[in-house]
């Protein structure tokens, strides 16, 4: 558990999927947070995101502000500890820490489950992440050009670029 000012980073349970979906939806809402153009249902995102690493922020009444969640990049041996990552903050709280908090907390779990790299792709105009990743130690590893093309929003139809980041840990995987 991480606590930051105002802010509870706890596991997210069942019970916090309706805010989770939610503020997932108002993400893929802007266009420039993911390719997915619907939320999952809560049995295909449970199936999907490893246990040990999905987490909510919570306010002090225990609204859900902000969610991240880590699914496996392969089921290979040798990339046991890299993992992909979502972090997704309710936009009337954004700025205020809560996406900190919640990379904050995925480190401490991923770290503590031997991970060694965090990964994600972000699309170049979700300059807000890319600065909150940066601020988190994230770096750039480099542009996928024309990864993927958009299937809904005002951009169907048009081919992304993603920004491919990266945390390495300081503390596993070292060796």
């Amino acid at each position: 558990m991480i606590d930051f000012p105002l802010v509870q980073v706890v596991p997210l349970q069942v019970g916090h999927w309706a805010q989770v979906r939610d503020i997932y939806a108002a993400g893929i809402a802007t266009g420039h947070a993911t390719f997915e153009p619907e939320p999952p249902s809560w049995a295909a995102f449970e199936a999907n995101k490893l246990p040990a690493h999905r987490l909510v922020a919570l306010d002090s009444s225990g609204t859900v502000l902000g969610w991240a969640a880590a699914s496996a990049v392969s089921d290979r041996c040798v990339y046991a500890g890299v993992v992909e990552h979502s972090v997704y903050v309710d936009p009337a709280v954004q700025s205020r820490g809560i996406g900190r908090a919640l990379l904050a907390g995925l480190a401490t779990s991923t770290e503590a489950g031997a991970i060694w790299t965090i990964q994600s792709g972000i699309f170049p105009e979700n300059a807000a992440s890319l600065r909150l990743h940066h601020k988190a130690g994230f770096r750039i590893v480099g542009t996928r050009q024309r990864v993927g093309k958009m299937t809904y929003g005002p951009l169907a139809g048009q081919w992304r670029d993603v920004i491919m980041i990266e945390r390495r840990s300081i503390i596993t995987g070292r060796d």
